[in-house]
């Protein structure tokens, strides 16, 4: 049975499959052109409210969004005594400046022509704005999760995450700013990118968020029968020295030797 490493891998063929022959199709003028160009033509109704959720794929909107997760991430992990507490956000932070480098390339090549409902021009696949809002608060998402401590908190965040970037896609595809073909492939292009940024920060050290719980150590204590800021034994290889002075003061004398230190008690 294949690794989770391999798993994971593998999982990033299926998008990429699928980004390379919705790509050969547009640059082909193939077959699937037709039923897209009708679907936009369904669909496509300018209006204010489609314009406004457009906008949240904006680079000035988007990316700050994920400055101020990266930004909050890492100060957690810092303040968590995390040894590499800056890499989940700077991974996130390089995988967002790596977009335009692989999308603008793209648009240039393929130089498809936009709807009907916008000005003649072409370099509309795929597109940007999908690609930016995937990728940037879909990372987000990803440094975030570590942090938040219950099941509740961590789907919600998926599903704001999920959200935001399904809204974007209806949005240009309501505007006629894309076509559907161009939104689709940027979800393929964003699930490529963010399965590769999972995959990296799982395998990377010093991720960001895990840590015991906090309280955990006090907890820990009480239940060890050790007071608030009570001192741990100190892990040995060598058994503790022996406290009995005489057989009548033996058990009020001696303390209960808790063991060594365990996993559970590193900060």
């Amino acid at each position: 049975m294949p690794s989770r490493p391999r798993r994971a891998l593998l999982g990033l063929l299926p998008p990429a499959v699928l980004f390379a022959l919705i790509t050969w199709q547009v640059a082909a003028a193939g077959p699937l052109l037709g039923p897209d160009e009708r679907l936009s033509h369904a669909l496509v109704h300018p209006g204010r409210a489609g314009e406004l959720l457009a906008d949240l794929g904006n680079v000035q909107v988007a990316v700050p969004a994920l400055v101020l997760v990266a930004a909050w991430t890492a100060w957690r992990g810092r303040d968590a005594g995390d040894a590499r507490w800056w890499v989940p956000s700077v991974a996130a932070l390089c995988l967002m400046a790596l977009v335009p480098l692989i999308v603008v390339p793209l648009k240039e090549w393929i130089d498809r022509p936009g709807t009907p409902a916008v000005p003649p021009a072409t370099g509309y696949y795929p597109s940007g704005h999908t690609a930016t809002a995937a990728v940037a608060y879909g990372s987000a998402v990803l440094i975030l999760l570590p942090w938040l401590r219950t099941a509740l908190t961590r789907r919600a965040a998926v599903a704001t995450g999920a959200l935001a970037v399904l809204a974007v896609s209806f949005g240009l595809v309501r505007r006629g700013y894309h076509w559907p073909l161009d939104v689709v492939a940027s979800w393929c292009l964003g699930a490529v990118l963010l399965g590769a940024l999972r995959l990296f920060l799982e395998r990377a050290p010093g991720r960001g968020g895990e840590r015991e719980p906090e309280g955990t150590q006090e907890r820990e204590a009480e239940r060890g029968g050790l007071g608030a800021g009570a001192e741990r034994p100190r892990q040995t290889g060598a058994h503790p020295p022996s406290t009995r002075t005489t057989r009548t003061s033996a058990l009020s004398a001696s303390p209960t030797y808790r063991g060594a230190r365990t996993h559970q008690d590193t900060p």
